[in-house]
């Protein structure tokens, strides 16, 4: 059996295969977490890597008032989440600087297309356009629906993440649910 606690605290002291255990432990289900925020394997690729370089740095600070996953998830969420707020104003600095700069700062990826590699072959299709409305949601819409809906995580789990109460993650994730069947109707007419 893991002993998560354990773990960590063998990674504050420093032990690199204690770290390695951890990683083994949590990277494919963080890898998926990033991937839904990301939307590309490169990027996600390299947030796995900060997250868990992040968790070795700062393990000695851990004052297991939360369980050793809500800690990890919280860190994979905050990365993600500032990925996503450097890269929208790179994009809006992309812009602005085309505008009066010829041939500049040009957007070289942009991953409409992404599909996120838990779904299954035949339902690809609506996981992307499900996937682009979920970028339209708010933050804390996206963060709760991603973390509940997505990767299957307990309310009580995501309300520790967000630090935020059960209630207010429900909530978020009612609202999620409506705002995305809004902007999916707009694909689907039934």
């Amino acid at each position: 059996m893991f002993d998560e606690k354990q773990c960590l605290q063998d990674i504050a002291r420093g032990s690199e295969a204690a770290l390695e255990r951890l990683y083994n432990h949590y990277s494919d289900r963080v890898f998926n977490t990033l991937i839904s925020y990301t939307k590309s394997y490169e990027d996600a690729e390299e947030l796995l890597q900060d997250v868990f370089v992040t968790i070795y740095n700062t393990a000695s600070g851990f004052q297991f008032n939360s369980s050793v996953s809500t800690w990890v998830y919280r860190i994979a969420v905050n990365k993600s989440l500032d990925f996503l707020r450097k890269k929208k104003s790179k994009k809006r600095f992309g812009i602005f600087t085309s505008l009066y700069m010829k041939d500049s700062a040009e957007i070289k990826y942009e991953p409409s297309d992404f599909v996120h590699p838990g779904v299954e072959l035949e339902n690809k299709e609506n996981a992307k356009l499900l996937f682009q409305a979920i970028d339209t949601l708010v933050e804390s819409q996206k963060t709760a629906y991603i973390l509940t809906q997505v990767e299957g995580l307990a309310q009580k789990e995501v309300a520790e993440i967000m630090d935020k109460s059960q209630k207010s993650v429900e909530s978020l994730v009612k609202r999620a649910k409506v705002n995305l069947k809004q902007e999916l109707e707009k694909y689907f007419s039934e």
